[in-house]
């Protein structure tokens, strides 16, 4: 099923999310639901906050990973940064239209859990590290505006405004 992409202006967007004590056969039905609506939204990546359910569970695409699956994380908590960064540019499903260069750490360390709740941990570097900070960054209600200069988010506040008021 495709589900409602909730966008900027969404009180849920801004929470931080809740964690993940178990799995059901639910929890199991929406990551693959929200693989789904990734994909029919050209993403690469999605939150379930942005499918409107508080749940620490953000779905990563194979396309960023460039392998064969999809990655699910569940309770994802960035152990390391490196101290280098990058500069690229980032979207997001939940700010149509809206594309910005962010700084983002160039690789990270991440301990999640996978569906059968096993911790893994795990480095990522490059694209699947930035997507991976950005869906982190819903999780804890965090946009990839936020990390722009107040100049910048001055120069989008009219088009984020317009965002809020049709959601």
């Amino acid at each position: 099923m495709i589900l409602k992409i909730y966008k900027y202006g969404s009180p849920i967007l801004r929470n931080r999310c809740k964690i993940v004590n178990s799995i059901s056969s639910d929890i199991k039905q929406l990551t693959d639901d929200m693989i789904n609506t990734m994909y029919e939204d050209d993403g690469i990546g999605l939150s379930a906050n942005q499918v409107g359910f508080d749940l620490s569970l953000s779905i990563i695409g194979k396309h960023a990973l460039e392998s064969e699956n999809d990655l699910i994380i569940i309770n994802p908590k960035i152990i390391e940064y490196s101290d280098e960064k990058t500069i690229e540019e980032e979207g997001c499903l939940s700010i149509p239209d809206i594309r910005e260069k962010v700084i983002r750490s160039k690789d990270i360390v991440l301990e999640y859990q996978d569906l059968n709740l096993k911790t893994i941990t795990r480095k990522f570097v490059d694209l699947p590290a930035r997507v991976i900070q950005h869906e982190t960054d819903h999780l804890n209600g965090v946009f990839f505006t936020d990390r722009l200069s107040f100049v910048k988010k001055k120069l989008l506040n009219k088009k984020l405004n317009q965002i809020a008021k049709e959601s």
